[in-house]
């Protein structure tokens, strides 16, 4: 297998155009390479800017989960730091977890910072929404967001060879105006849910205003855990 570092993302494009396959850490992909042959071409992004940045509003698809630290967001840092063993985190990159694993643990906390996606595309790079990159597995350089006033982050312990464990990721948000919105993200099991809600009037307003969405129907072990978390990051606003 032949490995090309682009510097450049005009290198990069050209290595897809050469067919080669994008990997981070290669922590979901080597067991499979090992077992079904390894790639000719392969690519990674970590000698590239773009993919490297870790800034308190911009985070790098090629930064590994355990550099991850107090540039970025709370709830980003601490899911992170959920991922797997520390072998794991210390290999695996930031696109690696949201576009090539299953779980995408990132995935909460990037919707709840309301982040958006810069791709790589065969022409050039370009921002979109989460939904798309998920959808269509893009290339992934990076993502970028505005500073939250406050975020959080819950993970259920789970056996392990079990079923994924519940994540609960919140974050609130200013307008500009004084007003706050509450955004918040469960991923019960394989799916991920993200609504979000006014949230100057205080707690429970907001619960009831999410209990009208699909929130509300995930199930009542999960709910507890929102309400849980809703307050929590409420509870400290609320006496500033």
């Amino acid at each position: 297998m032949l490995l090309r570092l682009p510097t450049s993302v005009s290198e990069a494009q050209e290595c897809m155009a050469e067919g080669a396959v994008p990997i981070g850490g290669a922590t979901l992909v080597w067991a499979t390479w090992q077992r079904d042959g390894f790639p000719e071409l392969a690519m990674s992004l970590r000698d590239l800017p773009e993919a490297t940045a870790m800034e308190p509003e911009a985070l790098g698809a090629a930064v590994v989960l355990h550099r991850m630290d107090d540039r970025v967001p709370e709830v980003l840092r601490r899911a992170a730091g959920s991922v797997g063993t520390g072998a794991v985190r210390r290999a695996a990159t930031v696109g690696g977890n949201l576009v090539g694993s299953s779980l995408r643990c990132l995935l909460p906390a990037a919707l709840v910072l309301e982040a958006r996606a810069t791709v790589l595309g065969p022409d050039r790079a370009y921002e979109t929404d989460l939904t798309e990159v998920m959808a269509k597995r893009h290339l992934l350089l990076g993502l970028r967001w505005r500073t939250p006033t406050a975020s959080g982050y819950r993970k259920q312990p789970a056996e392990a060879g079990g079923p994924p464990p519940l994540v609960v990721a919140t974050a609130v948000h200013a307008d500009g105006e004084g007003h706050h919105r509450l955004r918040i993200a469960v991923r019960d099991g394989y799916e991920v849910v993200s609504e979000a809600a006014p949230c100057d009037a205080g707690a429970e307003e907001v619960l009831a205003a999410l209990e009208r969405t699909d929130v509300g129907a995930l199930p009542p072990g999960a709910r507890d855990v929102v309400r849980e978390q809703v307050a929590g990051i409420l509870g400290p606003l609320a006496d500033r």
